[in-house]
């Protein structure tokens, strides 16, 4: 078993498997790249994926998620290979992690469970946490018999098992109501505070930084602040809320950086981190950042959009910053290759020139990490929030 070094302490990676379904209408590849997701999640997290597991279903077994053939090869190799952990990549009901766990007799997680441990594990703030902590409550109250059934196999702790909920295993129904009504009370205060504090700022124009996580966001706003906002390559390295006053040229302006969205995001946490979003409400324009070499770059761009249409903040100027240019690769068609190009065959210039990649909003492409097309980036900037600055402010001169 694999030791990270951290502080001088050791700590232990626990092992993984994941759980993966392909059911009628998806295609392979599509459910490969959900499991890298989820292997990149359990990786943020402190874990080491070592082996997936997929099944082809109409639908998922309502009872055990796979079927019973499946669950038992699962179950032959984490005890063949000591595993102590099992995530599964969909939202798993309440019944259907009792039955898994049942068979399986080891700690099981879903989607949803892993990235509320990884919030848990990022949140700084008393408004984070106190977020975190709300939606680990949410996710919690149907499923207390099964945490009840088996509190003797989670009081290790460990990944899935930290944070402000952790506390929670042991109360009752009634208990957990009671902390719900609290925290939403709390979230409450908070969002009064921090409104009257939006209202207190000084009359510049506010942006703000949305994409998928992972996409560098954190690292622009470095750039362009020259602060020291914590940028790293994991998921959901940004939790909190950062904003920064930063100058181009004449003009000050508000950036603000956000958390990064991600499909399949629980809804109990985009419902208590909607204070935490009303950054890219208040927002007077937004930029959009993508990561333009990942391979299904235009999934991730769709994700924000649907999640910005959920805050109804679709409605405001947009920004398309294609990031990390870079490391963007494609795969050069012979030219005896008779079959009709894919998204892999598309040099980035032959992308620019595609009509889903402009007109639509203004965009540029660069790489933050090696400065590329930097100040190109700033002038669109500057062009794009001075003359939202003299809509907003006609009365404020620039110096």
């Amino acid at each position: 078993m694999k030791e990270n070094f951290h502080n001088e302490n050791i700590h232990i990676v626990e092992k993984v498997v994941l759980v993966g379904v392909l059911i009628k209408g998806q295609d392979e590849a599509k459910l490969k790249e959900y499991l890298d997701e989820l292997a990149f999640l359990a990786e943020t997290a402190g874990a080491e994926t070592v082996k997936r597991f997929t099944q082809k279903l109409e639908h998922p077994d309502p009872k055990t998620f796979v079927g019973k053939g499946k669950l038992e090869e699962i179950l032959e190799y984490i005890q063949e290979h000591e595993v102590g952990m099992v995530i599964f990549d969909d939202e798993l009901s309440p019944s259907q992690l009792r039955n898994i766990e049942a068979v399986l007799e080891c700690k099981v997680l879903d989607r949803s469970n892993l990235i509320l441990d990884i919030f848990a594990s990022r949140a700084q703030t008393a408004n984070a946490r106190t977020q975190v902590e709300l939606a680990q409550c949410q996710y919690m109250l149907p499923r207390l018999t099964r945490l009840w059934t088996h509190l003797d196999r989670q009081k290790g702790g460990g990944v899935g098992m930290r944070g402000p909920g952790e506390t929670q295993i042991e109360t009752d129904k009634r208990i957990i109501l009671q902390k719900i009504t609290l925290l939403k009370e709390k979230l409450k205060k908070i969002d009064k505070q921090k409104s009257a504090q939006r209202k207190q700022r000084v009359e510049m124009v506010k942006v703000a930084l949305v994409g998928y996580t992972n996409v560098g966001k954190s690292t622009i706003m470095n750039m362009l602040s020259k602060s020291d906002v914590f940028a790293e390559n994991k998921l959901f390295a940004t939790l909190d809320t950062t904003i920064r006053k930063v100058v181009i040229g004449n003009l000050p302006f508000l950036l603000t950086d956000t958390v990064g969205f991600i499909r399949k995001l629980p809804h109990h946490l985009v419902e208590s981190f909607k204070s935490t979003l009303d950054e890219v409400k208040d927002a007077d324009i937004l930029v959009h950042v993508v990561d333009v070499s990942h391979p299904n770059f235009e999934d991730h761009v769709k994700v924000v959009h649907d999640t910005l249409q959920e805050l109804e903040a679709m409605d405001k100027p947009i920004i398309i910053v294609f990031n990390k240019i870079d490391a963007f690769t494609y795969v050069k068609k012979d030219e005896d290759d008779l079959l009709p190009k894919t998204r892999e065959n598309y040099s980035l210039e032959e992308l620019k020139k595609m009509w889903m990649y402009k007109d639509e909003y203004p965009t540029i492409y660069i790489s933050a990490v090696k400065k590329i097309n930097i100040e190109e980036f700033k002038d669109l900037l500057y062009k794009n929030i001075k003359a939202l600055h003299l809509k907003i402010y006609p009365n404020q001169l620039l110096y």
